[in-house]
């Protein structure tokens, strides 16, 4: 098996002909050096988290503002661009600099090309875990939303590639949006017998009981490894609630407690805490829960190549859209960790040769929609991106599609992380499309909003961003704005963030109405048409896009 994928992998690096450290090297020493891991002590974890359904490799263009506030700035997560690099001593213009950073992006995705997708994810995957006995694979949720096939099947193109890959253990965010019964039916009709869905964050809200098993015990090589599941906390507050009525979410980070205090006294050698909290919200957990050995987490998708340690744990994040896998080796012995290995790897579609089945697989989910997916819609002549704490060309477009279809002055669109980018010249497809916007709640409504109530949302939103203390920021970025300027200050206090509103050069009336466009609504009587349809049309309109800059406050 070694072998084979290794010799698969040998052939695409020889056709790419590039190393990560952005020097040339010939294709035996690329992948010896990136992908070729020698395998260290007896406890072997893979993760990858925030996948977003992408079966398919992909661009992603990673931030350029990620404000960290309270003890959080200016540390990990919160790094990007040059000093990101300076931190991890990347190289400029290197594989690894594409990978993690946004620096040089357009040139940097033609020369390395695109990143993820599950049949090279795989390869990658059946190498790893050729040279690893009993490697326990862990995916941190947001697994089965963010394309169309996924929202057609309601996840279950995902489910089946998640059971493909070999997953072992799963929580879970974005799959509660596909409601009770839905989820119920995947846990007990798919999952049972090859994959735990793992949550001690989630109870019934009339006694309080556990809904999901809320950690499993492997053995692995003689050593007792436990994996506690950590949902995302707050899916009520972020979704609609009618998605999950009858349960309570949180951190709950003294229950956590106990839940390590038994698992250690049930023999455990290695405790693993595999989450969607976010990752200040796990470096604050780890901070006040003893005894975990690492936080796998996701739902923020920092891309880190090193852990950051807290105290004896380490906490780590693994990206976003399948660009990363990560792989950590525990040496224990003694009934102790003697050491550890981490490797955050990227996954470079042109140097990972497609695993076949997983190829035929994904090739056969998709092909009764070929004709949906493949319609072109319009040509962008700029980059279209989204990830970032304010805006992105991809949520200007959609916001200005809005503003006109809707004729509204203002428009908002949500602060979502995932979503792909396309680069100047490519078609928008309406796969493409629906890669920003493929949620079960997705009607775009329109509403008359006052100044002070534009504002007080502004506001909320913010908070919920910057908030110095992790345990309340409940959500994604900074709500996208179209039409309105204003400035924000990060650090300022709760209700003082947000300043100097003005709308076509004029200060926002706090006591005049304003039209104001959006979607995705939490309301659970929300109507409206989808906002795939909607921006569709006005993109058929039009052929050919110039994405606008996207418009960002100006921060103090």
């Amino acid at each position: 098996m070694l072998r084979r994928e290794f010799l698969q992998v040998l052939a695409a690096a020889a056709a790419a002909g590039f190393a990560l450290d952005g020097r040339a090297a010939t294709a035996p020493a690329a992948v010896e050096q990136n992908y070729n891991l020698p395998r260290y002590g007896n406890v072997h974890l893979l993760h990858f988290t925030d996948c977003h359904a992408q079966l398919l490799p992909i661009w992603f263009r990673e931030p350029d503002t990620h404000i960290g506030t309270g003890s959080s700035a200016g540390k990990p997560p919160h790094l990007t661009g040059e000093r990101l690099l300076r931190t991890y001593a990347l190289k400029p213009g290197s594989a690894m600099a594409y990978a993690c950073t946004h620096l040089d992006f357009e040139n940097a995705a033609r020369t390395y090309g695109r990143m993820g997708g599950f049949a090279h994810l795989a390869t990658l995957i059946n190498m790893l875990r050729a040279s690893r006995p009993g490697a326990l694979l862990l995916d941190g949720g947001d697994t089965w939303q963010g394309s169309a096939t996924a929202l057609y099947t309601r996840g279950q193109d995902m489910v089946d590639a998640a059971k493909l890959l070999g997953v072992n253990v799963m929580t879970g965010h974005w799959e509660f949006t596909y409601g009770v019964e839905r989820l119920q039916q995947v846990l007990e009709r798919d999952f049972k017998g090859h994959i735990d869905f793992v949550a001690r964050n989630v109870t019934t809200l009339d006694f309080d009981d556990a809904v999901f098993t809320p950690y499993v015990l492997r053995e692995m090589n003689g050593v007792p490894v436990a994996i506690i599941g950590q949902a995302f906390p707050y899916v009520p507050v972020a979704h609609p609630a009618r998605f999950v009525p009858d349960w309570r979410f949180g951190i709950r980070d003294v229950n956590l407690q106990r839940t390590v205090d038994e698992v250690r006294a049930r023999g455990a050698r290695v405790v693993v805490l595999l989450s969607h909290n976010g990752m200040d919200v796990d470096l604050k957990l780890a901070s006040r829960v003893r005894g975990m050995d690492v936080i796998l987490g996701g739902h923020t998708h920092d891309a880190l190549p090193a852990p950051v340690i807290v105290g004896s744990t380490l906490v780590a994040n693994s990206g976003c859209n399948g660009k990363f896998l990560s792989v950590l080796d525990f040496d224990v012995r003694n009934n102790r960790i003697q050491g550890y290995r981490y490797k955050l790897l990227p996954v470079f579609a042109n140097l990972l040769a497609p695993d076949a089945a997983m190829q035929a697989y994904i090739e056969r989910v998709r092909e009764p929609y070929l004709k949906q997916l493949t319609e072109p819609l319009a040509v962008t002549e700029g980059l279209l991106y989204r990830r970032g704490n304010f805006n992105g060309t991809w949520d200007q477009l959609i916001l200005d599609a809005l503003m006109e279809t809707q004729d509204a002055e203002i428009a908002f669109s949500p602060g979502f992380r995932f979503g792909p980018s396309l680069l100047p010249g490519e078609t928008i497809t309406m796969e493409a499309l629906m890669a920003e916007c493929a949620i079960t709640y997705p009607q775009v409504n329109v509403r008359e909003m006052r100044g002070s109530e534009i504002k007080a949302l502004l506001e909320d939103m913010a908070d919920n961003l910057f908030n110095p203390d992790p345990y309340y920021q409940q959500g994604g970025d900074m709500v996208r704005v179209g039409g309105l300027r204003y400035t924000c200050a990060p650090t300022a206090k709760m209700g003082q963030r947000i300043q100097n509103l003005r709308l076509a050069g004029k200060p926002l009336d706090a006591d005049k109405s304003y039209k104001v466009a959006g979607w995705a609504p939490l309301a659970d009587d929300a109507a409206g048409e989808p906002v795939w349809d909607v921006v569709a049309g006005w993109l058929r309109a039009r052929k050919t896009v110039t994405p606008r800059h996207a418009a960002q406050p100006r921060l103090t």
